[in-house]
């Protein structure tokens, strides 16, 4: 209810003070008795600030119910007053009815409003007979009212009910969606740490067991035949070779603890300062709008990507000047980096770096573009969102 207070609560506050200064003029203009206009001006006077410094607060708020049927008693006990001192305070419905609504659940406020309506031509009764002259005008009228106040506070409870479940509806999409994001990262972990532990199991745990029995038959060879000693340890140190590749191909894919602590985009910044530090270059670092949420795989490409890049840069470009831009492109999330370097033929390179970005980037439905020449290099990696 507070969703559609706050969207339109200038129509509400424009509607009380039209009703209450009207009823309030129109009571001045109308009574010859000074009591009865004080009387009657001074619950005006009471209910507008009932309204004010307490009602609106309740209804805004969603109050507890015995605060809503305080209100709506204290609402109807001022009306009363006010209609039994003059009977043309009558106008000050237009205020009363939707306040009644808007306070208490339909059928105790249809009933409140139909005793607040009554209470027109009971004063009408009281004040001037049953023979009076605007008794058989107020009588129709009344009718009329009653049926038009139920229609209208229908109306307006409708109003509030759907705009409750349209917040209670985002609200639970809200939590949806950061439940999902936050399942999706747990799972890529969990998927990586799997991942992992089986290479690990099936390539560095062989290799580190065959180096271990090189070294073995080393020690009780080095003595008696020199030549298989030597054999050995010549193979002992491929091994070693082979299980430093290996590791070096796993730590590149391996979450990082960057984005485990943090988001993507703070980790690239982060890779982009350290390169203005150390190598003393200007590093410019955009972001162009917010990015969406992405797998742990998907940033890790990103992270290890920017990485090989500004390790690049660092190593071969001889540049003066460096650009690193994340941005959302057809539904996917790029990551551009840009040197004034020397340049190189993409095509003549052969490290493991492009290789591994690449291959990085294929995994996970992405791809890897690079532009070189004698101005510079951009280097420009996508993966989708």
């Amino acid at each position: 209810m507070k969703d559609a207070w706050d969207r339109f609560n200038w129509l509400w506050e424009i509607l009380f003070a039209v009703a209450y200064l009207a009823t309030t003029v129109l009571v001045v203009l109308d009574e010859t008795d000074p009591l009865r206009t004080t009387v009657a001006v001074g619950a005006l006077t009471a209910l507008a600030l009932t309204y004010l410094l307490w009602g609106r607060g309740v209804v805004r708020d969603d109050g507890h119910l015995p605060q809503r049927w305080t209100l709506a008693v204290v609402v109807l006990a001022l009306v009363a007053v006010a209609m039994f001192a003059n009977t043309t305070t009558s106008f000050i419905l237009f205020m009363v009815c939707p306040l009644l609504f808007s306070t208490l659940e339909f059928r105790p406020a249809a009933a409140f409003t139909t005793v607040a309506i009554l209470l027109s031509p009971a004063s009408a009764v009281v004040n001037d007979g049953l023979r009076g002259p605007t008794l058989h005008i107020l009588l129709p009228m009344t009718a009329i009212l009653i049926v038009f106040g139920i229609l209208s506070g229908k109306f307006i409870l409708h109003v509030i009910e759907e705009s409750r479940a349209r917040a209670d509806l985002i609200a639970r999409l809200e939590a949806s969606q950061a439940e999902v994001a936050r399942l999706s990262r747990e799972a890529g972990t969990a998927a990586e740490r799997e991942r992992l532990a089986r290479e690990i199991h099936d390539t560095l745990a062989q290799g580190f067991t065959s180096i271990v029995t090189l070294a073995q038959a080393i020690e009780s060879e080095v003595d008696t035949d020199p030549a298989a000693a030597r054999r050995h340890a010549e193979l002992a140190a491929r091994t070693a070779r082979d299980n430093l590749t290996e590791a070096r191909g796993m730590v590149a894919a391996l979450a990082p603890a960057d984005l485990t602590s943090g988001s993507l985009v703070d980790a690239v910044r982060r890779q982009a300062n350290r390169l203005a530090d150390e190598a003393g270059l200007a590093v410019r670092y955009e972001v162009d709008g917010p990015l969406p949420a992405l797998p742990m795989a998907g940033e890790v490409v990103l992270l290890r990507g920017a990485q090989e890049a500004l390790n690049n840069v660092r190593r071969h470009a001889a540049a003066s000047a460096v650009s690193v831009t994340l941005s959302v492109v057809d539904d996917a999330v790029r990551l551009s980096v840009r040197d004034d370097g020397a340049g190189f033929d993409p095509d003549r390179a052969d490290g493991f770096g492009l290789r591994g970005m690449r291959s990085r980037a294929e995994q996970v439905g992405g791809r890897l573009s690079v532009r070189s020449g004698p101005s510079g290099t951009e280097l420009t990696l996508e993966v989708p969102a």
